[in-house]
């Protein structure tokens, strides 16, 4: 059976003080709750009470998504003005302390900070999710073995933390260092079949590991409820065009990769190792950086393997209807991802404020006219 190639996207947001400029909690501000009443179930609480989740419905196409994505970042910007707080878009805060942060009250929540303590505590960061519906498990697991390879890239393009506690890391995605604290991140192994991976989750469980799959946090998963293949390497971007570019690529790997494995022709896998190596290059350069390219043996430049990249999918991009959204990649390897733009104002003006201000402008800069927005389906 083809998989739907639908669509599912999550964006974190951090909630700013506009005077400090400093994080600062909304529970008491009930934009949870606000949020609610207008999207429905698609905004949500996360663990630290500065941050807030937003999730799309089911979309078939990357058009539906961006309308959802792009409502939902323009109320929630509006509904953070009204109760005095701003809404900004990055992987980390430039320069926030998690020890000044307050836990959501909540039972799940409670319960990962007594099991992980001081590293569930400090997780204060800001991820995007990306679904991609394949409904039969089989085929979900091949396709997972196979677009591990593209982890790298992808997350470099999403680069979008460089600033931990006021410092300047050196790293393009600090995000990916704070989470690897926690158990079960990272790249997955290779599975062989998806009875060999069901076998290893209820191994899991049954040694109190986990009490169910979704404490399995890979960068990249078969989500444990819903029929998709979840994409969790990002941080989140500043711009929705980002948002939007990054997820349709997500999507066109995944259509790109079922139509090798419905050829018999798959895509060579590669020892998790070997991806690990390109990860930490991805993390630490961005899209500056180079990667390995496993079939030469050689590095290349991230910018030249991406045009690669670009030119595989190139093949089922119109048939998922989204060029419009992939050519914005062109654009962000022209001026930078996030990470670098925050750097290069952090080097014009010396002050993680004013990045601050930049972040709060950009996560709610380029977003389409006002329309009505059609909540989580």
């Amino acid at each position: 059976m083809k998989p739907s190639f639908t669509l599912g996207i999550e964006e974190e947001f951090q909630t700013i003080d506009p005077e400090t400029r400093d994080l600062r909690s909304h529970i008491d501000m009930e934009i949870i709750a606000k949020g609610k009443t207008i999207l429905l179930e698609a905004v949500k609480p996360e663990m630290h009470q500065s941050v807030i989740e937003v999730g799309t419905g089911i979309c078939k196409n990357i058009k539906e998504a961006k309308e959802q994505i792009y409502g939902f970042r323009r109320e929630l910007c509006s509904l953070a003005k009204q109760n005095g707080l701003r809404l900004a878009a990055s992987g980390t805060h430039p320069f926030a302390d998690w020890r000044n942060q307050q836990i959501y009250p909540d039972q799940r929540y409670a319960e990962i900070v007594e099991d992980m303590k001081m590293v569930a505590r400090a997780n204060l960061i800001f991820g995007l999710h990306v679904h991609v519906g394949v409904e039969d498990r089989e085929t979900a697991i091949h396709l997972m073995n196979a677009a591990r390879y593209f982890l790298p890239h992808i997350l470099a393009l999403s680069t979008n933390s460089p600033f931990w506690l006021g410092m300047d890391t050196g790293l393009k995605s600090y995000r990916c260092k704070v989470f690897d604290k926690f158990p079960r991140t990272n790249i997955p192994d290779y599975f062989p079949s998806y009875g060999e991976y069901e076998s290893f989750v209820n191994l899991l469980v049954a040694t109190n590991c986990i009490d169910n799959a979704k404490k399995i946090w890979w960068d990249i998963r078969l989500h444990p409820h819903f029929p998709t293949l979840e994409f969790r390497v990002c941080d989140v971007p500043m711009r929705g065009e980002e948002t939007i570019a990054i997820a349709a690529l997500i999507q066109a790997t995944v259509a790109k990769l079922y139509k090798l494995h419905a050829a018999n022709t798959g895509f060579r896998l590669y020892r998790r190792a070997l991806i690990m190596e390109n990860k930490w290059r991805a993390l630490r350069y961005g899209i500056d950086g180079k990667l390995i390219d496993f079939g030469k043996g050689t590095e290349v430049p991230l910018r030249d393997l991406m045009y690669e990249y670009l030119h595989l999918i190139d093949d089922v991009v119109d048939e998922l209807g989204s060029r419009e959204e992939i050519n914005y990649v062109h654009r962000i390897l022209e001026q930078g991802s996030g990470a670098d733009r925050q750097l290069r104002v952090f080097r014009e003006t010396g002050d993680l404020s004013k990045v601050v201000d930049y972040i709060i402008d950009e996560t709610q800069a380029g977003l389409a006219p006002e329309h009505t927005v059609s909540a989580a389906q």
